[in-house]
């Protein structure tokens, strides 16, 4: 059961709230921002200019910390102090329409921007989270592929 905590308006994500709502709204006004707030996946079957995709949860990857780009680093320290985020859409609940990674309660997974230098749009990077404690999910190709952080190399 996912909890959400809000503090006067502003979204915090699941996970913080296990680090605690007081921490990550203390961060948010010393930084001068706001806070913005397993089972493997039955096989999904999409479909996309005639040609038929099966995706499991086993195929997301793992990827290591170091090897990801810097602005992903940037948005998973944000992550780990509970913002100020750049984006409005960053913290919202990702659904996992996809079905790529381990099915979860609708609300587990949460959405946020890795910044793409020189894109006029959020583009297309992003890091997921699930509700443990530095579960995050790097796609570079908006939802198609995911790599597990792993922050041990």
């Amino acid at each position: 059961m996912s909890t959400r905590v809000m503090v006067y308006g502003m979204r915090i994500p699941p996970r913080i709230t296990k680090i605690g709502a007081a921490g990550a709204l203390a961060s948010a006004l010393l930084v001068g921002g706001t806070a913005v707030a397993a089972t493997p996946a039955v096989a999904t079957t999409h479909v996309a200019t005639a040609h038929v995709r099966t995706v499991h949860a086993n195929d997301v990857g793992k990827v290591c910390y170091s090897q990801l780009p810097s602005q992903a680093h940037d948005t998973l320290k944000l992550i780990d102090q509970g913002g100020p985020f750049p984006y409005p859409k960053d913290g919202t609940v990702f659904t996992n329409a996809e079905g790529v990674l381990p099915a979860q309660s609708a609300d587990y997974y949460h959405e946020y921007t890795v910044v793409t230098p020189g894109s006029p749009t959020r583009g297309a990077r992003r890091i997921v989270t699930g509700e443990k404690q530095q579960e995050d999910y790097y796609t570079a190709d908006h939802y198609k592929t995911f790599n597990l952080v792993d922050r041990g190399c």
